[in-house]
């Protein structure tokens, strides 16, 4: 039996844990690739398949990095374009210049549909931050500190790895745990994964909190699918409603103790 381990840390995904940027991010995505798949449908005469919220977004790029959910969509559609680079013009067939213009869309569809916050997981932040718990963000996005300002979460957070500290560190992205271990190092330089746990709602998040051997990777399965568990959830939850730290914190050690 291991001995008692004490919560040094907790790391939560931003994007359906936090906040719910998922249909700002999904219709950012389908006017992206509509417009794209209905220009190749016209140049190469075949019929146009639509990029389908449902089915495609949480398959191929929920959680991910722009460039990583591009070439996994384009590759589930045999579809080959080159990398190409950050300064290819808009209206560019590259990878880049659709993940140039991404980001563009998710900004002008963020400010006119706003940001939705879980203020049970908030109660819930802060409750551990209240117990002493560290508490950091781990997103893929670019435009989490953007989101976190306009919903006014800053404080909530001891640190923050977006897609911009990734790209300066060449941190790869999920289900990779680059973003999780960076940021727990940023919390705490002493802190070991298994002492620490990841809270995510994505299959590639909680691959990635698995992969990178932290002590527990609570899922948040708001549509209660069953599929976070498959992939190595500890813990599923579809809400934080009645969730408390308490419970958490005396989960973990349990859970550490029982490991």
């Amino acid at each position: 039996m291991a001995a008692h381990r004490k919560l040094e840390g907790v790391i939560f995904d931003l994007d359906g844990v936090i906040t719910f940027t998922a249909r700002v991010h999904a219709a950012a995505w389908k006017e992206l690739f509509d417009k794209f798949l209905l220009q190749r449908s016209a140049q190469l005469g075949e019929p146009f398949d639509a990029f389908d919220i449902n089915s495609d977004y949480p398959r191929y790029v929920d959680g991910k990095p722009r460039i990583d959910g591009i070439v996994s969509f384009l590759a589930a559609r045999n579809i080959q374009i080159p990398m190409g680079g950050p300064s290819d013009p808009d209206g560019a067939t590259t990878i880049m210049a659709l993940a140039t213009r991404k980001n563009e869309l998710f900004r002008q569809k963020l400010q006119k549909l706003g940001v939705d916050v879980d203020r049970e997981a908030i109660r819930f932040v802060r409750e551990l931050r209240s117990h002493g718990v560290r508490t950091g963000l781990a997103s893929s996005s670019k435009n989490a500190q953007l989101i976190l300002e306009n919903a006014g979460l800053q404080i909530l957070f001891d640190a923050v790895v977006d897609g911009i500290v990734s790209e300066s560190l060449h941190l790869r992205g999920k289900p990779q745990p680059d973003i999780f271990l960076q940021c727990l190092k940023e919390l705490n330089p002493n802190a070991q994964p298994r002492n620490a746990a990841v809270v995510e709602d994505a299959i590639s998040g909680v691959e990635a909190g698995r992969r990178g051997g932290f002590g527990l990777v609570l899922g948040i399965d708001r549509q209660r699918s069953g599929n976070l568990q498959n992939h190595g959830a500890d813990w599923v939850i579809g809400s934080f409603e009645n969730f408390t730290a308490e419970g958490f914190i005396e989960g973990f050690a349990s859970q550490s103790e029982a490991a």
